[in-house]
């Protein structure tokens, strides 16, 4: 299969330099662009390798991988540099080159990647024949604002006895930061009916809402995807019933965590159990407070606080409490985590919207109870991911009040 291979550079002796390295096959296309002709270019990254040198254009090369969903990029850089190299990978880079990777090495980085492309092209084939024959819509796409769809498509079930599915669908935090952007929704959506719902909590995190689908039809599924992802994903399946969505989210993300930490070498949690000691449980939250709770607060913050434009994130801990607010211009969230009796976890949330003339603010409260042995740092990290993302959409809500001159 035809693959097109894209060399970016501002410097073209990289080109010449780079070139007899790539062994391309006689199929394959080959580009080259400059950094400032990108924008008029990018409709022709699709299912295509990028390489590009990074020297000088650092800041420039993380935009692109933030940019390109689509396409596995191979970094070149002159030096080691962990904190450039750390943020690209986060961003979604395949591989990483210097002037003293070997031949041999970039070879063995390049198979995968030209393999990649091929299977980018194939699933845009495959995609294009599901809707010729209608198996799914031209516009399935993923969506955004999981909540809202719950809420809508869990109407529609509790109105009928058909039985219905909830996926929760993550890589593991080995292999989450090698799975390449876009590559688990196409192969999802390659693989499910036009009435089944893909939905986005998460950087390659997912919900998936299967229609007239039990566990055993849900199970049976879940192992055709899972074998289609070479890196390994993991899924949480729960039954839908007469629960409400809070419940149903609950219960995917435990279940998710559970098939996760059944492998040891991934389990991160700390043992807490139950008892009637009131002193020994607060001694070991306290214990969980400090190697669970505070370093997931710190990362959750440090990597969101810069995405969310106008909104800010803080943190407070305190004996027996760790609190996360998120604020903007109109609204409030808080995330408090909290032990008040012998044997669970609280977690209150609350998103306030604050009117312009500061009186009847308008409060939303929900509580989660937790087990101490079901805390830990994939499932909080999850909730915090998914606190977040209601209160962005809290605040999409009140934009487009004032856009129609109906926030007062």
């Amino acid at each position: 299969m035809q693959g097109k291979v894209i060399l970016i550079s501002d410097d073209k002796d990289f080109f010449e330099y780079i070139i007899p390295k790539l062994s391309l096959r006689k199929s394959d296309e080959l580009f080259r662009y400059k950094f400032d002709e990108i924008p008029d270019k990018l409709h022709l990254f699709n299912s295509s390798l990028l390489i590009v040198n990074s020297e000088n254009r650092q800041s420039q090369t993380l935009e692109l991988l933030n940019a390109i969903k689509n396409a596995p990029i191979i970094v070149f850089g002159y030096n080691d540099d962990d904190n450039f190299k750390k943020q690209a990978y986060k961003n979604g880079m395949f591989a990483y080159f210097t002037l003293s990777t070997p031949d041999d090495i970039i070879e063995v980085q390049l198979l995968p990647a030209l393999n990649y492309i091929d299977s980018l092209e194939k699933n845009k084939i495959y995609r294009e024949m599901l809707v010729k024959n209608n198996l799914i819509t031209k516009n399935n796409e993923v969506f955004l604002d999981f909540a809202d769809m719950l809420d809508r498509e869990l109407g529609k079930i509790h109105q009928t006895s058909y039985p219905a599915t909830l996926v929760a669908i993550s890589p593991n935090e080995k292999t989450k930061f090698l799975i390449q952007p876009n590559k688990i929704e196409t192969i999802i959506l390659n693989s499910v009916r036009k009435n089944d719902i893909l939905m986005n909590y998460a950087p390659n995190k997912y919900f998936l809402l299967l229609h007239n689908t039990d566990l055993s039809k849900a199970n049976r599924l879940w192992e055709k995807i899972q074998k289609k992802m070479p890196e390994g994903i993991y899924a949480g399946i729960t039954y839908i019933g007469n629960k409400t969505r809070q419940q149903i989210v609950n219960e995917a993300l435990n279940n998710l965590h559970t098939a996760m930490n059944s492998d040891t070498s991934t389990k991160n949690t700390c043992n807490i159990y139950s008892g009637s000691n009131f002193k020994f449980f607060r001694q070991e939250f306290n214990k969980k407070l400090e190697q669970i709770i505070t370093p997931v607060f710190y990362q959750v913050q440090q990597t969101y606080n810069d995405k969310l434009f106008g909104m800010n994130i803080e943190q407070g801990f305190g004996e027996g409490y760790g609190v996360m607010y998120i604020k903007s211009r109109h609204a409030i969230g808080s995330f408090r985590i909290t032990s008040p009796g012998f044997s669970t976890i609280n977690i209150d949330i609350i998103y306030e919207v604050l009117h312009k003339n500061n009186q009847d603010n308008i409060s939303e409260t929900k509580r989660i109870t937790l087990e101490p042995e079901e805390l830990e740092a994939g499932l909080l990290q999850d909730l915090l991911e998914q606190f977040i993302s209601e209160f962005k959409q809290q605040i999409k809500k009140i934009t487009n009040l004032e856009e129609n001159n109906e926030y007062t």
